[in-house]
C-alpha cells in the first residue's frame, strides 16, 4: 500500500465517490434530502479547497519573484511574455475552432427532448462584471494584501513583477540576502504543498460523492449527447495540443504527460484549477522547467490560456441556438469566436467565468439568455473535462516556452544557480526544486 502514488489514490477517490453519490441518490427520499447529504460531503471539500486556497497566494508570490529578480532584465522578461501570449492566442483559436466544428457536426442541441426555459426566465450571472474597463482595472491591485487574501492571481503577478525586477536591481548583500530569503519561501510553499496534497484523495472523494448525490446519474442519460460530444471535442483537442508540444518537446513530451497525471486528476475530479495549481508548479520543475519560468508563465497562463473553457464556450453558445431553434451561419459563428477570443480573457476574475461569459454574448446573437439554464443543471460535469483540459494546456504551454528559452533541462538536473551556490559553499543545504 505504501508504493500507492497519489494518482493511484485519487482513481480509487473517484471510483468510490461515485459509488457512495450514487447509492445516497437512491436512497434518498426526496431532493431535499439529497441536497442535505451532499452538503455534509460539502464539508470536507470546502476544507481541502480552502486548504489549497491558503498556499496559493504566498506560492505564486515567491515562485513569480524568484524568477523574475534572476532574470536578465524587462528585455528577458518582454520576450518570454510574447512567446507565452503567442502560443496562448494560436490555442485559443485552434480550442474555439474545434468547439464549433464538433458542436455543428453532432448538433446536441437539435430535437433535445425535454421543455425550454422561458425566454425570459433569469440565471442570476453577473455579466455586467464582464467588461473591458472593469477588468484593466481589476489587473492592478490597490493593495497586496488584498489580493493575496482573495486569491487574485493576476494582481498578485502584476505586483511581484514590480517586485521581481526592483529586487533584481538591489545591488550586494542585501539584494543576494533577499533572493535567497524568496527562494527559501518558495521551497517551504513547496514542501507544504506536499502536505496538503495528502489529503487530496479525501477532498475529492467527497466532492464527487456530492456532485452524483444531487444531479444522480439520470441527468448523464438526459444530456448525454451534449456530454458525449463535448469529451469527444476535448479528447480531440487533447490530440492537437499532443501533437503541438511534441513538435517542440520531441521525446518529452510522453515524460510531460506522465509528470502531470498527478495535477490533471486533481483538477478533474475537484473541477477546480486552483486545486492542481501547487502540485502542478512541482511537477513542472521536477519535469525540468526553470523555476522562473514556472513561476512567470504558469500564472499568466491561468488568466490567458483556458483551452478548455473555450472549447466550453463554442459548445455552449451554438447549443443553446440549436436548442431554440435559431440558425446561425457559418459567418456568424466566426464572429462570435472572435468575441469569445477578446471577452474571455478577462474570465479569470469573474466568478464563474466561463458561464458569465457565454451569458455576456448570447444577446449579440439574439440568443436569450435564459438558454444558459439549459447547461447550467450539468456544468459541473463540463467543468470537469474543461478544468483538466486547461491544466493541460498551461502546462504544455509552459514547457515549450523554456524549451524555446534554452530553460528545460532533464528531468532531474539540478539548477545551474544552484550549482553555484553551492560550489561557492552558500546554501549548502538547499534541495534543488527541478531535481
Amino acid at each position: 500500500m505504501k508504493k500507492w502514488k497519489l494518482a493511484h489514490w485519487i482513481l480509487l477517490s473517484m471510483v468510490l465517490g461515485v459509488a457512495v453519490g450514487f447509492a445516497c441518490n437512491r436512497y434518498a427520499v426526496d431532493e431535499a434530502a439529497a441536497q442535505a447529504i451532499a452538503s455534509h460531503f460539502g464539508v470536507v471539500t470546502t476544507i481541502f479547497l480552502k486548504m489549497v486556497k491558503m498556499i496559493i497566494a504566498p506560492l505564486v508570490f515567491a515562485t513569480l519573484v524568484s524568477g523574475i529578480s534572476s532574470m536578465d532584465g524587462s528585455r528577458s522578461i518582454g520576450r518570454i511574455g510574447t512567446k507565452a501570449l503567442a502560443w496562448f492566442i494560436a490555442a485559443s483559436l485552434m480550442s474555439l475552432g474545434i468547439g464549433l466544428v464538433f458542436v455543428n457536426l453532432a448538433q446536441p442541441g437539435a430535437h433535445l427532448n425535454m421543455p425550454l426555459p422561458a425566454a425570459d426566465a433569469a440565471t442570476h450571472l453577473k455579466t455586467s462584471a464582464l467588461n473591458v474597463k472593469d477588468f484593466l482595472i481589476h489587473l492592478f491591485p490597490s493593495s497586496i494584501a488584498e489580493a493575496m487574501a482573495t486569491n487574485q492571481i493576476m494582481q498578485i503577478l502584476i505586483f511581484s513583477l514590480f517586485f521581481g525586477i526592483a529586487l533584481g536591481k538591489v545591488p550586494g548583500p542585501a539584494g543576494e540576502f533577499l533572493k535567497r530569503t524568496i527562494d527559501g519561501v518558495m521551497e517551504v510553499m513547496l514542501r507544504a504543498t506536499n502536505a496538503v496534497m495528502a489529503f487530496a484523495p479525501f477532498g475529492i472523494f467527497s466532492a464527487i460523492a456530492g456532485a452524483v448525490t444531487v444531479q444522480g446519474p439520470g441527468i448523464i442519460f438526459t444530456y448525454g449527447k451534449l456530454i458525449g460530444w463535448f469529451y469527444v471535442a476535448l479528447f480531440a483537442l487533447w490530440t492537437a495540443l499532443y501533437c503541438a508540444g511534441r513538435a517542440v518537446l520531441r521525446s518529452r513530451m510522453n515524460e510531460l504527460l506522465k509528470s502531470i497525471r498527478d495535477p490533471m486528476m486533481i483538477a478533474f475530479s475537484t473541477a477546480s484549477s486552483e486545486a492542481a495549481y501547487p502540485k502542478l508548479t512541482e511537477v513542472l520543475q521536477r519535469f525540468g522547467v526553470r523555476k522562473r519560468l514556472v513561476g512567470f508563465v504558469l500564472p499568466l497562463g491561468y488568466s490567458f490560456n483556458l483551452d478548455g473553457s473555450m472549447v466550453y464556450q463554442a459548445f455552449a453558445a451554438v447549443f443553446i441556438a440549436q436548442a431554440f431553434g435559431v440558425h446561425m451561419p457559418i459567418g456568424t459563428q466566426i464572429t462570435m469566436l472572435l468575441i469569445l477570443m477578446i471577452s474571455s480573457k478577462g474570465m479569470a476574475a469573474v466568478p464563474r467565468g466561463s458561464l458569465v461569459v457565454v451569458a455576456a454574448i448570447l444577446p449579440m446573437f439574439g440568443l436569450p439568455e435564459a438558454g444558459l439554464l439549459l447547461v447550467m443543471g450539468i456544468d459541473q460535469i463540463l467543468d470537469m473535462g474543461r478544468t483538466a483540459t486547461n491544466v493541460l494546456g498551461n502546462s504544455i504551454a509552459t514547457a515549450v516556452v523554456a524549451k524555446w528559452e534554452g530553460e528545460l533541462s532533464a528531468a532531474g538536473a539540478p539548477e545551474e544557480e544552484e550549482l553555484t551556490m553551492a560550489s561557492v559553499g552558500e546554501h549548502t543545504d538547499t534541495v534543488a526544486v527541478s531535481s
